[in-house]
């Protein structure tokens, strides 16, 4: 018999408690006081912590792309390369969709993309001038994060 996971019960216990308990339960989770007297700032990092301690935290390489990202939006010029999404194929590859009985191609270039003749950024730029609306770039052409095993 599988015992019941008592965290989504921990979880839901957090939307019951008053500040000064939510409080409490930072200084027994981080070893800290707790640093602000906002419900939903408390309840989210406590949340995510909890989980977090339970089911462990990002892997390596998302530690990496975060710590990536932060560089390049907090404009750290020590960084010497480009952030390379994992879902984007090799350099070179051609992407074809069809969309309305048109076919588009979309070539993948080592700074973004090519359509028609134009650079693109990002595979969500492409589909919106495609489609009109907003799509999620990744889906619109069918790709998606590799699966992995356990690291």
């Amino acid at each position: 018999m599988m015992k019941s996971d008592p965290i989504p019960a921990r979880l839901a216990a957090l939307k019951y408690m008053s500040v000064p308990q939510l409080k409490s339960e930072w200084q027994t989770i981080f070893a800290t006081p707790a640093p602000n007297n906002s419900r939903a700032f408390l309840e989210s990092r406590l949340a995510y912590r909890i989980q977090e301690l339970t089911y462990g935290g990002p892997d390596r390489e998302t530690r990496r792309m975060l710590d990536l990202l932060a560089d390049e939006v907090s404009g750290t010029p020590t960084r010497k390369s480009q952030i390379a999404d994992p879902r984007n194929p090799v350099v070179g590859t051609r992407l074809i969709r069809e969309w309305n009985g048109v076919e588009h191609t979309i070539t993948v270039l080592r700074d973004g993309f090519e359509w028609q003749g134009r650079p693109y950024k990002s595979l969500s730029a492409i589909a919106r001038a495609i489609t009109g609306t907003r799509w999620n770039g990744y889906r619109f052409f069918g790709l998606r994060e590799r699966k992995r095993g356990n690291d």
